[in-house]
């Protein structure tokens, strides 16, 4: 149908969600991004964040994604990314703990840096989700 999108939330080691939208909000390096049905086919680089989609059901579901890609042709939306997580599996306390594990561990380094959004991005998830 063209009134919905087919997406697939893929990380490197398994399909984390799958299903029918009506819509689905990313970051991209070029900033938010809003995907309805009928959208222009576009090829995008994803930045450390959180992923929205809305199904047709009215339900939200929220994930944390590390960069990665996002293509969108013909209402069939790809987000592909090296990890991804459900909100509703993402330990809130865990990455609270990680965050602080990383800001700790130093600001000149790339690993921490990486780190430090990659907690962000998990807290938000679980935030907007909540």
């Amino acid at each position: 149908m063209a009134d919905q999108l087919q997406v697939e939330l893929v990380a490197a080691d398994r399909l984390v969600w799958s299903g029918e939208a009506k819509m689905v909000i990313a970051r991209t390096t070029e900033g938010d991004v809003g995907i309805l049905p009928g959208h222009a086919p576009i090829l995008s680089l994803l930045v450390d964040g959180v992923v929205d989609v809305q199904t047709q059901e009215g339900e939200t579901w929220v994930a944390a994604v590390d960069a990665g890609f996002l293509s969108v042709a013909h209402n069939r939306v790809s987000i592909l990314s090296e990890h991804a997580e459900m909100s509703h599996e993402i330990d809130l306390e865990k990455a609270r703990a990680d965050l602080e594990r990383a800001k700790s561990a130093g600001e000149n380094d790339d690993e921490a840096e990486e780190a430090v959004r990659r907690a962000e991005a998990r807290i938000r998830a679980v935030e907007r989700a909540g």
